[in-house]
């Protein structure tokens, strides 16, 4: 179930050095279903690692995919902002590759299939890959046609026989999460025809560290990309970045389209010129890491002020939202039902459940018009604007909203 790596997964370096831990932390999407459940709860260490040789930041401690995946509580179209993004994504992938009726694409880690939906929308051919049961089958019942397995690249191999070559392999935010990522994108190059293209899209360790965004660190996550770790990455698997853009979702992304390596194919400027970008701000040296950690330890300290002090005040507090990187920051700064009696989601997967860890009760979104809180904790802050838009009637009946990323505060609007 649980195992520790001794070397890098992009280089196979052993220059590892940590630079933060969280202590020994529950995992992020295992939602305890009632109280009786909380003694068996397990937690693993989770320390965050730089490799000296190539620069990747990872995680040494690998949770068996299995009990991570195979039944899995994350549906990617809850979100209005996730679907709008899905929306876009569909239309840049189709637009750039001259996708038409007939073309496959085939997504790994497809969750419910509200990507790929998108794509069957504009008349292509889809299949979907997922390892949970719970979202493929989902999928399967919704029309988007999925395949129930681990993706690797022996996978890959089978799929192609069966299915045929795929114009575009897409991987949306699942790079990240396998234990062997080269294996991963050999798999999706087996999958591409000569022209096609793998699209991996991954949160940037950029925008992670520079936002502070350290909640977004949790055991499911295993690789913490910059642009430089991801195009070597790429080039090992024998693929070429032919384009690089930089969007907003997750709090700051990467997607990289990706062909099979030749001679027609040169590596995209802006791709290059990111590297530079991230080596001038520190991200190749450790003390930038060191550095980071420090920030981590002064925002838990300024968020338990500012919770303490409106608790202090006889303000009533409640959270919003059960996402995965909540739990991080529910756990490393040691806030429980004293703080947060309870929290809100939309997720009818989480709601009845109790968050990992702090074991805080998940109740419907309906809670906050009818029992008001003064304050409103939002977790899954990068869907904040979302959130607060939705909530108009809380708001205007007094209750405000709080942000603990990148900086603890009152949302004023």
């Amino acid at each position: 179930m649980h195992r520790k790596r001794s070397e890098c997964r992009c280089c196979g370096g052993s220059r590892l050095r940590m630079f933060l831990s969280f202590g020994e932390m529950p995992l992020a999407n295992s939602f305890p279903a009632s109280p009786s459940e909380f003694d068996a709860e397990r937690r693993f260490p989770l320390e965050v690692y730089f490799c000296e040789d190539c620069s990747l930041v990872q995680l040494l401690d690998v949770i068996a995919p299995e009990v991570l995946f195979s039944h899995y509580l994350y549906v990617t179209g809850v979100s209005e902002t996730m679907r709008a993004h899905y929306r876009g994504y569909a239309a840049d992938v189709a637009e750039f590759m001259g996708l038409g009726p007939g073309d496959l694409v085939i997504e790994v880690a497809s969750n419910d299939g509200s990507l790929l939906k998108e794509f069957q929308l504009r008349g292509l051919r889809t299949l979907g890959v997922e390892p949970a049961r719970n979202l493929a089958e989902q999928a399967n019942r919704n029309g988007i046609l999925t395949v129930e397995r681990f993706f690797n690249r022996a996978l890959g191999r089978e799929l192609r026989a069966t299915h045929g070559a795929a114009r575009a392999v897409l991987a949306n935010n699942v790079l990240a999460h396998v234990d062997d990522p080269l294996d991963f994108l050999a798999g999706c190059r087996e999958l591409i025809d000569e022209d096609g293209l793998v699209v991996v899209e991954v949160p940037h360790l950029q925008e992670l560290i520079s936002r502070l965004e350290y909640d977004t660190i949790y055991h499911e996550h295993l690789c913490y990309f910059s642009a430089a770790a991801l195009l070597r990455l790429a080039e090992a698997a024998g693929l070429t970045v032919v384009r690089l853009d930089r969007v907003a979702v997750h709090g700051g992304s990467l997607r990289i389209y990706a062909g099979r390596s030749g001679a027609r194919r040169a590596t995209s400027a802006a791709a290059a010129a990111l590297v530079e970008e991230e080596r001038s701000l520190g991200l190749a040296d450790y003390a930038r890491y060191e550095r980071f950690a420090l920030q981590v330890a002064d925002n838990r300290r300024r968020l338990l002020d500012l919770l303490g002090s409106l608790k202090a005040q006889g303000r009533t507090i409640a959270g919003y939202g059960a996402p995965a990187k909540g739990n991080t920051l529910l756990n490393y700064c040691g806030i429980d039902t004293r703080l947060l009696p309870y929290t809100v989601d939309k997720n009818p997967l989480k709601v009845g459940r109790y968050t990992p860890g702090m074991h805080i009760p998940v109740l419907p979104v309906r809670t906050l018009e009818e029992r008001r809180p003064d304050y409103t904790l939002i977790l899954p802050w990068n869907i904040a604007e979302e959130i607060i838009a939705q909530q108009a009637a809380y708001r205007r009946a007094g209750g405000r909203f709080l942000l603990p990323i990148p900086e603890p505060r009152i949302v004023e609007v």
